[in-house]
């Protein structure tokens, strides 16, 4: 596993590339901001190996609102704004990640 990260005009080809990977339409940058935040926002409030999961399960949601007729940035949003709500009101959001010196956030 490579420890580099992609800047951020790369990324939109990685995204671009695996959404050819899998035959999707691809991702705007709408919703590949509201992936992001919800990942920020679960890791702060929940944990950090929460976050890659929820996105994981959010990607899921999306698929199946999607499959019922909705359109994806708004299923996208929608089921976004649903999880970051849940990982907010969480009585531990915000409190010290054990996995950070002092709380320190990234």
């Amino acid at each position: 596993m490579s420890n580099q990260h992609l800047p951020p005009d790369a990324l939109d080809d990685w995204l671009a590339g695996v959404s050819d990977l899998y035959g999707l339409d691809g991702v705007t940058t709408a919703e590949t901001t509201v992936v992001l935040d919800v990942a920020r926002d679960v890791s702060r409030g929940v944990a950090r190996p929460a976050a890659p999961l929820t996105t994981y399960l959010l990607g899921l949601a999306v698929g199946q609102a999607v499959a019922a007729g909705e359109d994806v940035g708004a299923a996208t949003a929608r089921l976004a704004r649903e999880v970051t709500d849940l990982a907010l009101a969480r009585p531990e959001a915000g409190a010290s990640d054990p996995g950070t010196p002092d709380g320190e956030r990234p």
